[in-house]
């Protein structure tokens, strides 16, 4: 079986893709850990399921890179740029729009925190620290 390496995702692979993320259990697991291969290989069986032969690595770096793009895109529209567009981003914005997001803090020492915030219409926090 070809694993589809190198080969650019088609429009009905992303919307499978996209199918399987949508469900409340996915969307759980994926936020709730950071090792998540065994995720990925359970997307990945289920992508095989629906017709679409990615292996986990593939579905795992395309489910990043969208989750990039989309937050790069929300980022924009929420400071004033609505030019800014993606193929999906309607779609990932369903799923995405209420996924808490960590924001970094430092203390007086030096020392980073992590800290989940709700991520709800404000947009994405960035933080940038000196080194």
């Amino acid at each position: 079986m070809e694993s589809g390496a190198g080969k650019h995702w088609t429009e009905e692979e992303v919307k499978a893709l996209l199918s399987v993320w949508s469900e409340k259990s996915i969307r759980k697991q994926l936020h709730g850990t950071l090792r998540n291969k065994g995720i990925f290989i359970y997307i990945a069986k289920r992508l095989q399921e629906l017709g679409v032969c990615r292996d986990w690595k593939q579905c795992r770096a395309k489910y990043k890179n969208l989750k990039y793009e989309y937050r790069t895109v929300k980022y924009a529209h929420n400071s004033g740029d609505a030019t800014k567009t993606m193929k999906f981003f309607h779609d990932l914005d369903d799923i995405l729009q209420y996924e808490p997001v960590t924001q970094l803090t430092e203390d007086e020492n030096g020392r980073c925190s992590a800290t989940e915030i709700q991520n709800i219409s404000e947009g994405f926090c960035f933080c940038f620290f000196s080194i």
